[in-house]
């Protein structure tokens, strides 16, 4: 019997590869959570994509069909990219970007607006913000073993 070493760890092994994991299952779970009467309020208004939904996750998050599709799709990504160290780096880095993008979008974008459409209200924005900060530092922070193995 034969023992081959790689340089491959296995599924989230890494802290990095942790990070992007535990956010990909919170992802996912918010995803679902925003369908879920009790935990949503007015499920029975949510819009596919408008300002005009009227569901609430948590009483306090402004969401739609889109928005927890979104939701759940980022988890499962995360999911995924959790395999390995160098994808939940870019999994971290690239989505904080996104929530980078949408916060500032969100700040610009009245929220009447039918350009709104996701929708997002002032407590989506300021989470992306947060969301964005800890992402990025989380992939750039726990991902620098990643790099150094790499070179």
């Amino acid at each position: 019997m034969s023992h081959r070493t790689t340089d491959r760890v296995g599924y989230a092994e890494t802290p990095v590869q942790k990070a992007a994991l535990i956010l990909g299952v919170v992802f996912l779970l918010v995803g679902i959570a925003g369908f879920i009467p009790g935990i949503t309020s007015g499920v029975d208004q949510l819009e596919f994509a408008s300002h005009t939904s009227e569901a609430m996750l948590l009483g306090i998050f402004q969401v739609s069909i889109l928005h927890n599709l979104v939701h759940a799709l980022y988890g499962v990504a995360g999911l995924a990219m959790a395999r390995t160290a160098s994808a939940a780096r870019s999994y971290l880095i690239v989505g904080g970007i996104v929530y980078a993008v949408l916060f500032i979008y969100g700040l610009f974008v009245p929220h009447d607006s039918a350009a709104n459409f996701v929708p997002l209200n002032s407590a989506d924005n300021w989470l992306h913000l947060v969301l964005a900060v800890a992402m990025i530092a989380l992939g750039f922070l726990l991902g620098r073993d990643t790099v150094r193995r790499r070179a």
